[in-house]
């Protein structure tokens, strides 16, 4: 029999792990070996550990084995290989025709490369090599100095032939104590629902194969120690940035403690990598949290409020004309519900879907993005002018990736949409995809949008994808295309970025169907749901919040009556919820009296007063034993202030209800603690002793672990509570 070879050195002449340290987060990362990284602890912070300390973290964490596939200690890297025992998913899978189907990186001692931030954590980059499968890979961790985690790999073609991949999964070890599970669905107007599962011996796979992040992606695949909460257990979350196809997992077997995985689903064919090219995973994160939900979440806010390209000026009050007027558009009406919605101190106006073609209705124009001589002769001038005269900003709505068939430019080039040989996919809202990694329809979109972006003072755009991507075929042999749109999409974001730097851009599929860490590089906000529903938002709202901060999801106030549930509801808790986001207004306010115009406007003028404490602070959420209630708000970061909403979802079982929490004050601070105008209604005049101008005074430890008795509120009600440091 052929010895055994294996071409990496033996664990016992490793080097001393790194470790990376920032945020109250500790990342220990096995380098040695002459093999791919490999996570020893992620989670609470260790403290100073010298090399010595190290060394013995990792003997200490070796585990004896009885009945293993293969001799040895078996420790997955962050790429695993089924070459080092893993039989669990795989790292890398792909081949060469069948070959080259398993590898084995080695790593040399000159492959890897540490790099420490100043204000803590650092970068470890490893490139291994494959000489037998003619294959490199590069591995990138990194340590925030928010304590989030960010890795990505990178696949290089050394040989002579090509070599295709299936895929490419990046993970992170999870202890044996955390055994919940938790991610979210959901489907068109009731996104991201959550979902909780026993994290047990086999894999939870959640896969996506809609060609956008999808109204059901698990968004943050969570694994947490028993009865973990907003404010309560330790637990670890991951997210694939990637908004295509991807998958995610959770995989524990018994031989392993378990691991959080993921990374983009590819097709059959979709990367085939000629000699010399290369593929890059999406990154994917992953945010501990000590205590509980909250604190994950707070590692990605902060992360992403530190980017230079992150939102910093206070986000202006926007009001859509969607379910003002859909598509029955003109000027008269349009000027008037302008002057509505300044009167009212909106800041932003934004002229949604039918201006442009002969889009009537959904069926037609998709895809000739030049403005309708029939609908504005003058073109969008009068309209863009009077609303600039205002002083309010001007938005246009588009859907660039799409088009109807019944238009003009699907009749001049069928062979620009994706599809199969033979067919085209079934339609969606009578429209089929646009093949934006063809160069020529890439270039003609770009040109289309700089035209218009050009000729008229546009400060906003309303970015619509409104379909999934079926039987996505491309190019002239039709192979799978989601991969090379979803990076054609990036292109085109980052190339009208460059040429517009002023104009920002939403995020909007269906709603909250493409809402993800890689296209917000490149976007500003995102529509959380077409569903603007309070009640509903009252779920989608706080499980956006869990992974992107309030200032970049749009929340809008509609009319009484929600279009897309039929429920109604009073103006202060529509109000109410919208107030913890970026506000807008989605109603025909030509239609509101004068009262509600008021209320409308003390709401709008809260807004303004409060953004900088709701888009700046910490987001919280009370983990409240009644059913019926659900509070939140959001705590300055030095906790001198804080603002809190308690909304009754359901009728209480409780009369009168007892206790809520107010978390995430300074436990050693008094505050004073007080109802807050407009917010301050209780239904039926119910309110309790404390519910007056004075309130009550008391320390922040108090109101976490005692709380405040709830004032009696109808189901469907919500009052605000305003904690003031004295």
């Amino acid at each position: 029999m052929p010895e055994h070879v294996d071409p990496r050195t033996p664990a016992t002449n490793a080097a001393a792990p790194v470790h990376l340290q920032a945020g109250d987060v500790s990342l220990v990362i096995d380098v040695g070996g002459g093999r791919l990284p490999r996570v020893l602890h992620w989670g609470a912070a260790l403290g100073d550990l010298d090399d010595a300390a190290l060394a013995a973290l990792r003997t200490a964490g070796s585990a004896a084995r009885r009945g293993f596939p293969v001799d040895g200690e078996v420790v997955p890297g962050v790429v695993p290989e089924q070459s080092a025992g893993w039989l669990g998913s795989p790292g890398l899978a792909g081949s060469r025709a069948g070959r080259a189907w398993s590898v084995a990186f080695a790593v040399g001692p000159d492959d890897v490369v540490v790099q420490r931030d100043v204000a803590g954590g650092g970068v470890v980059e490893v490139r291994g090599s494959d000489a037998h499968a003619a294959l490199d890979l590069r591995v990138r961790v990194e340590l925030t100095p928010q304590g989030l985690v960010r890795q990505r790999a990178t696949v290089v073609n050394t040989g002579e032939d090509a070599y295709e991949v299936a895929g490419l999964l990046l993970t992170l070890p999870v202890p044996m104590r955390a055994t919940e599970l938790l991610d979210l669905g959901g489907h068109w107007a009731r996104e991201r629902s959550p979902l909780r599962t026993a994290f047990t011996h086999g894999t939870r796979l959640r896969e996506n194969r809609r060609g956008r992040t999808g109204f059901d992606s698990p968004y943050v695949l969570a694994a947490g120690t028993p009865g973990y909460g907003h404010r309560r257990g330790e637990v670890w979350g991951l997210h694939v940035a990637w908004s295509g196809n991807h998958r995610s997992l959770a995989e524990r077997n018994h031989y392993h403690e378990g691991l959080l995985g993921g990374g983009e689903l590819l097709e059959p064919g979709e990367v085939r990598l000629a000699p010399g090219e290369e593929y890059a995973s999406p990154w994917v994160y992953g945010s501990y949290g000590a205590a509980g939900l909250d604190d994950l979440a707070s590692r990605f806010h902060r992360w992403m409020r530190a980017r230079p390209q992150h939102p910093r000026t206070p986000r202006p009050v926007t009001l859509n004309t969607w379910e003002a007027v859909y598509f029955q558009h003109d000027l008269g009406r349009l000027t008037a519900l302008a002057d509505a919605a300044a009167a009212i101190g909106a800041e932003r106006y934004v002229l949604d879907d039918g201006w442009f073609g002969s889009r009537r209705d959904d069926r037609s124009g998709l895809g000739d993005w030049y403005v309708s001589d029939e609908v504005w002769p003058d073109g969008l001038h009068p309209l863009v002018d009077h609303v600039t005269g205002l002083g309010l900003q001007f938005g246009l709505w588009v859907e660039p990736e799409m088009v109807n068939p019944d238009s003009d430019l699907a009749r001049a080039h069928p062979e620009w949409m994706l599809q199969v040989p033979g067919r085209l996919p079934r339609p969606s809202r009578h429209q089929q995809v646009l093949d934006l990694a063809n160069a020529d329809a890439w270039q003609h979109v770009l040109e289309r949008l700089d035209a218009l972006l050009t000729e008229y003072d546009i400060a906003y755009l309303k970015w619509d994808h409104n379909r999934d991507l079926v039987d996505a075929g491309h190019g002239a042999d039709r192979t799978p295309g989601v991969h090379g749109q979803t990076l054609a999409v990036y292109r085109l974001l980052d190339e009208l970025r460059r040429r517009h730097p002023g104009v920002e851009i939403e995020s909007c599929s269906s709603g909250g169907a493409r809402v993800d860490l890689e296209i917000l590089q490149r976007t500003d906000r995102v529509w959380a749901s077409d569903c603007i529903d309070a009640l509903e938002r009252q779920q989608i709202q706080p499980w956006t919040n869990l992974l992107i901060p309030l200032e970049l999801i749009g929340a809008h106030i509609g009319s009484g009556h929600a279009h897309s549930t039929g429920r109604s509801h009073e103006l202060g808790f529509r109000a109410g919820t919208a107030l913890f986001g970026h506000l807008g207004i989605e109603w025909d306010l030509r239609e509101a009296d004068d009262a509600q115009r008021a209320e409308l406007a003390a709401w709008v003028a809260l807004y303004k007063d409060l953004r900088g404490l709701l888009h700046t602070g910490a987001s919280v959420h009370a983990d409240v034993p009644d059913p019926a209630f659900a509070v939140h708000g959001v705590v300055a970061q030095d906790g001198s202030d804080a603002l809190f909403a308690i909304a009754a979802t359901a009728m209480s079982a409780q009369m009168p209800p007892g206790h809520v929490p107010l978390p995430g004050l300074d436990p050693d601070a008094t505050y004073h603690v007080r109802p807050q105008a407009p917010g301050d209604v209780v239904t039926h005049g119910l309110a309790c002793p404390w519910w007056t101008p004075e309130g009550v005074r008391l320390p922040g430890r108090v109101l976490e672990r005692v709380g405040v008795r709830a004032p009696v509120l109808s189901s469907e009600r919500l009052v605000l509570v305003r904690a003031t440091r004295v």
